[in-house]
């Protein structure tokens, strides 16, 4: 009989998106409703280190501390954007890396999360790409601990957008510690889901969905599966076009759509839609994956100061309640 015994995180965005949302309100919030992880994004860690006048190194030590006191580990400093194929000069962006790599040992961190490139202006030659790559997984592992590197295939990416397209990067790259977090939301918005028509759904949605997975289950080495992530996608009514409020010129359709309106999984309530269960049904369970769930919502209702990050971390955890029973197999009865 088939199980999960994967351990859950959530992300600290998930937890509130207002400046009074502090990391140490997240961390209690996550503590409190039996999360044993917790992704960080860097620039709260640069928060606290403002609100504290502290230097982040400082800062990171403190955090490290509170998830240490609430036996939370530190699953990923995130998002790593833009990095490959960037104009800027490649010193400076190694430079940059270098202080995440302190910071995320300092945290205890098992992941730095690069988000695959979306920057319409970056190279895309594979060639500079995967240099670049090496370069960062390199320098993560140059030390003890060693870092890994979680590239995580975005559904608006400009090269690698898709599972397989991040798969044929990681093997290009061919470094232990590196290799991929998939995440439902960017997985489910390019092959089945579409903000940009009222039935919420791409023409042969479902076929082109049950097809990635029977292939993801044949094809994808499970140690390259570093962790896996959480969320859905609320079906936009109306659909996004240029008369909708949300409407940026210049910026792809599935990045506004994730800003505004990734409620946790399964909460139709919100206007999640979704196939998480199919999705993490394959991902999960049928493929023997056994590494780190982690939510990571993007909800809009979380930007009000009024809004209790104890709240959401009650959402989550009724999210993944609901999704259990969906994703295991039922017990036969005698």
């Amino acid at each position: 009989m088939k199980s999960i015994s994967n351990k859950l995180a959530i992300a600290t965005p998930s937890l509130g998106l207002h400046k009074s949302h502090t990391l140490e309100r997240k961390i209690i919030a996550a503590a409190e409703q039996g999360f044993q992880g917790i992704e960080i994004v860097f620039g709260e860690i640069e928060t606290h280190s403002q609100n504290q006048r502290i230097s982040i190194h400082a800062a990171a030590k403190e955090v490290r501390q509170m998830c240490d006191d609430h036996r939370l580990q530190v699953v990923s400093l995130c998002p790593f954007e833009n990095f490959e194929g960037n104009r800027s000069p490649i010193e400076e962006r190694l430079k940059k890396a270098s202080l995440w790599v302190d910071i995320a040992r300092t945290l205890g961190a098992l992941f730095i999360q690069v988000p695959s490139q979306f920057d319409l202006s970056a190279s895309r030659s594979e060639q500079i790409i995967v240099r670049e790559l090496q370069q960062l997984a390199d320098l993560a592992s140059i030390t003890s601990p060693v870092v890994k590197i979680a590239y995580e295939p975005m559904s608006w990416g400009i090269c690698y957008p898709t599972w397989e397209t991040a798969l044929r990067l990681t093997r290009l790259v061919d470094r232990q510690n590196f290799g991929i977090c998939l995440d439902t939301f960017h997985i489910g918005t390019r092959l089945w889901g579409s903000p940009l028509v009222s039935s919420g759904k791409y023409l042969n949605a479902d076929a082109h969905l049950a097809d990635s997975l029977r292939r993801f289950l044949a094809e994808f080495p499970l140690e390259k599966l570093f962790f896996v992530q959480l969320s859905d996608a609320e079906l936009l009514d109306p659909p996004l076009s240029t008369s909708h409020p949300w409407y940026l010129e210049g910026e792809a359709a599935e990045f506004t759509w994730s800003k505004h309106a990734r409620p946790f999984p399964l909460e139709a309530d919100k206007g999640g839609y979704l196939p998480i269960v199919e999705i993490l049904k394959a991902w999960v369970v049928d493929k023997g994956f056994t590494g780190w769930i982690s939510f990571e919502s993007f909800d809009r209702r979380m930007t009000e100061e009024s809004y209790d990050p104890k709240v959401a971390a009650v959402r989550a955890r009724r999210s993944w309640e609901k999704i259990l029973p969906l994703v295991l197999p039922v017990k036969a009865t005698l």
